[in-house]
């Protein structure tokens, strides 16, 4: 019985330790407005190697999904975000879908499943960048929604669902 106890009290444990690792982080006005300032001046390539500069899609809301072709979730989810593309983008939404992967993946991965809205390679730094915005996990997928002021309005780590983008795009 003694053992019982403390295997549950060791796995409490590991489930707050876990919670807390993964519970999102709450940024202060100055952390957020300075995540968003240096976020509207950064440039990614498009997979074909074109500069693609953030403050081209300034002035409308943007749903940001970090993505891999390697990650299971991220590929399911991105049909959904294209029809989310397709139905918005007359009311002014924008998607961008930065790849954390190589040129040539996503490249190949996108002559099999092309998609309708943007896509730039974020590389590596694409994990730091997510973090920075809120994924402290660092993990995949991860979306951001900014509005036309180019505030950052909402994140989530994970798979976006219907639900979620039915919310989101009240947020403008």
């Amino acid at each position: 019985m003694l053992y019982g106890g403390a295997a549950a009290a060791a796995g409490l444990a590991g489930v707050g330790a876990a919670w807390f690792k993964y519970e999102p982080k709450v940024f202060s006005p100055a952390q957020t407005t300075a995540v968003e300032s240096s976020f509207w001046g950064l440039s990614f390539d498009t997979p074909d190697g074109k500069p693609q500069p953030m403050r081209n899609f300034a002035g409308k809301p943007l749903l940001v999904n970090f993505w891999a072709t390697w990650c299971p979730p991220c590929v399911e989810e991105l049909p959904l975000l294209d029809a989310f593309y397709q139905t918005q983008k007359t009311k002014g939404w924008q998607v961008l879908g930065l790849a954390v992967d190589q040129p040539s993946a996503v490249r190949k991965w996108l002559q099999a499943k092309p998609l309708s809205f943007a896509v730039g390679m974020a590389g590596l730094d694409g994990t730091t960048l997510s973090k920075s915005m809120g994924n402290m996990a660092g993990s995949l997928p991860f979306t951001a929604v900014f509005g036309s002021s180019g505030a950052l309005l909402h994140r989530k780590t994970g798979k976006v669902t219907a639900d979620d983008l039915a919310q989101w795009v009240q947020l403008k």
